[in-house]
């Protein structure tokens, strides 16, 4: 059996497009659980109107991506979590090639889908996602045009939280103070903290060319919004996890990064997003030594031997190719 989780805030107009691609997957061993986090449009009455074969938990008070799909993961049971964005749709064979993958090869932790733009659907939004040791994180192929560049069944860092299947004992296993995402990251990079958890535990990820989901980007987030937790959260996320060696040898990368993010959010001042990614940069401050704190949980040098390696392996910046 198989759980697919769709965290939803305000997604009256998305989940539609959503939840018919569901219903027209071509495996049908799932039930679907819409986490819905203090909507105020009518998200909840329309799943309950023409979805009634969707379960519903309706959270009273707006908390956060983090904290809405670790509410879905504690009230489902099933061996495979599939995480899934309101904003996308998948093609009918998606988990069934998803979760099959995982079935197939089971020294693989994650499953990562091919997402692809939702109104360009020859290009790519992500082919698995990376790390960089600048703390920047990434995903392959994006914004290129889909020439089957990445067609093959591959190893990569980790997954898109946006369409991407676990093994529930895995995640398990990442668990901090029960919680598995990092709930004060609140959105934005917590499937970031994840996959370098997860790599830290030796836990793999296999991509999935086809298992493809179209996205469409920031649908029910972004902006302004991005912007302030992205700038919060690259530095929170490098100070927790970055193995102390790429510390020592690559802290002028990630400093140059900030410095850069810093001097063009002055340069565009008057942008809104702009604005918000500055007030993200100063609240990542004030929160750093709370993520200080978390990392010194961390006690195992050969956890960071692993995450070390796989940084270095599939980082852009690392002055290695990814293989």
């Amino acid at each position: 059996m198989i759980d697919v989780i769709i965290p939803n805030y305000n997604g009256r107009a998305l989940l539609p497009t959503c939840l018919d691609a569901l219903r027209a997957q071509t495996r049908r061993d799932f039930v679907v659980t819409v986490v819905d986090d203090g909507s105020q449009d009518d998200s909840v009455a329309l799943i309950a109107e023409h979805y009634p074969e969707v379960q519903v938990i309706v959270r009273a008070q707006n908390q956060g991506l983090a904290a809405v799909v670790n509410a879905g993961i504690a009230a489902t049971t099933a061996p495979f979590v599939v995480l899934l964005n309101n904003d996308t749709e998948a093609t009918p064979h998606w988990l069934d090639q998803l979760v099959g993958a995982l079935e197939r090869q089971p020294h693989y932790a994650f499953a990562a889908s091919k997402l692809m733009l939702f109104d360009r659907r020859d290009h790519i939004h992500s082919a698995g996602d990376y790390y960089q040791i600048n703390g920047e994180p990434g995903s392959r192929g994006v914004w290129k045009h889909d020439s089957g560049q990445y067609d093959v069944v591959s190893e990569v860092f980790g997954p898109c939280a946006g369409a991407a299947a676990y093994r529930r004992e895995a995640l398990a296993l990442l668990a901090e103070d029960g919680k598995i995402f990092d709930e004060d990251l609140v959105m934005y990079c917590e499937d970031v903290d994840l996959n370098l958890r997860a790599r830290r535990a030796g836990l793999r990820t296999i991509f999935v060319p086809t298992a493809v989901v179209y996205h469409k980007l920031s649908a029910t987030g972004g902006g302004a919004l991005a912007s302030y937790y992205c700038g919060r959260n690259f530095g929170l996320v490098w100070a927790k996890n970055m193995p102390k060696r790429l510390i020592l040898r690559h802290w002028s990368d990630f400093i140059r990064s900030q410095i850069s993010f810093t001097m063009q959010s002055l340069r565009h001042m008057r942008e809104p997003a702009a604005r918000a990614r500055l007030r993200g940069q100063l609240a990542g401050l004030r929160q750093l030594p709370r993520f200080l704190a978390k990392r010194r949980r961390i006690v195992s040098p050969m956890s960071d031997e692993r995450l070390s390696d796989a940084i270095i392996r599939w980082s852009p910046t690392s002055g290695e190719p990814p293989k």
